[in-house]
């Protein structure tokens, strides 16, 4: 749960009048929303980000917004930026909300999402005619908020993926076969760790995406964007296996399974896909039966792009990754301090010995190599 805490300071500075005409700033009472939905910028600015895990952190961060506005609590649901007037924020009003960005304990990369997230609803604003081009440039002339903090989640040991496929092996009908979810499960697993898909992206794959003769994935990924993904031989394995038992049918690649193991399907026949929750449901399950330390599908993502970053180049793992940019991939680097202990204790050591007395500081004994 949030809660609208703030770190030791000076007193917040009052709200400029007119700023948000809801609650806390002169809405008449009773007068509810104003904007209709086909013209909310709220709802148009959401509509167009490119997936729904995005569209659900912006929103989380545009009610942020809105309560501050308002004055309620961030965890108050109940508020939200629907229907508001985001027209009639000016550069006074952004920056007071940034003032009480800064004054939440939220990392910078937390605090600049808001920020974005303010300016994408006021460009929407902008472009619907509510917001005069001069506005909106002042409104959002803010300046991001700097400061670093080590990459979130964690990295997932070799054992650790090991015993998660061991659960699903240990998956058993009553006459000792294996499971239909216990084969799906593992393989779902082995690619995740092998090729460090977004789990929006593992569930929209469908069978004609993988190409079974080249170990290739084809992933459309963030802004529709495209890019194949070799798979290497131990998640093929485990990709086969389960292929035997899905067979080739066209559909997602990993559909919805009944209770009774067998593909879930509409009343048109075709095969239901699973939703990006369910991927963390299976990774909690297996998790809890293997007894190791929860993992989630994000760790497996970061750990995808900690083990590949010392085998391939930064542009190559964003291009796997499905980055933008190399300098977001280096900001998933998760690999446990052991790893920089072992490189640092492998860099040179310097030769102790006084310099002779006819040598120069440029002729003195070159450093030892480890």
């Amino acid at each position: 749960m949030i809660e609208s805490n703030t770190a030791p300071g000076p007193e917040p500075r009052p709200l400029p009048a007119a700023a948000f005409p809801v609650s806390a700033a002169g809405l008449p009472p009773g007068a509810g929303p104003a904007i209709a939905p086909a013209r909310d910028p709220y709802l148009l600015y959401l509509g167009r980000l490119g997936s729904a895990d995005s569209r659900r952190a912006m929103q989380i961060c545009l009610d942020h917004i809105t309560r501050m506005l308002t004055g309620d609590r961030l965890d108050d649901t109940a508020v939200t930026g629907q229907g508001q007037p985001w027209h009639h924020l000016r550069y006074e009003h952004t920056a007071w909300i940034r003032e009480q960005i800064d004054q939440m304990d939220w990392s910078p990369a937390y605090r600049n999402k808001h920020v974005a997230a303010l300016r994408g609803v006021l460009k929407e604003a902008w472009k619907l005619g509510l917001l005069s081009t001069d506005d909106h440039q002042r409104a959002v002339a803010l300046t991001p908020f700097t400061g670093h903090r080590e990459p979130a989640g964690q990295h997932v040991p070799d054992t650790v993926i090991g015993a998660l496929i061991a659960a699903c092996d240990a998956d058993r009908s009553p006459a000792g076969t294996a499971t239909s979810a216990g084969l799906r499960d593992a393989a779902i697993i082995a690619v995740l760790d092998a090729c460090g898909l977004r789990r929006a992206e593992l569930v929209a794959l469908h069978y004609a995406d993988y190409d079974r003769s080249r170990r290739m994935l084809t992933v459309i990924g963030k802004g529709d964007k495209q890019r194949r993904i070799p798979v290497n031989t131990f998640a093929a394995r485990r990709l086969e296996a389960w292929l035997a038992r899905r067979g080739t049918h066209r559909g997602p690649l990993f559909p919805r399974l009944t209770r009774g193991g067998t593909v879930r399907t509409d009343t048109g026949g075709r095969p239901w896909q699973m939703n990006p929750q369910a991927v963390r449901d299976i990774l909690a399950k297996r998790a809890e039966e293997a007894a190791t330390t929860p993992v989630r599908p994000h760790d497996l993502r970061r750990t995808f792009i900690s083990n590949l970053l010392p085998q391939a180049d930064a542009i190559m793992t964003a291009r796997l990754a499905g980055h933008a940019s190399p300098s977001t991939t280096l900001g998933y680097d998760v690999r446990p301090d052991e790893e920089a202990r072992d490189a640092v204790e492998r860099l040179r050591i310097p030769t102790v010995a006084p310099l002779l007395p006819d040598t120069t500081a440029d002729q003195r004994p070159s450093p030892t190599l480890r």
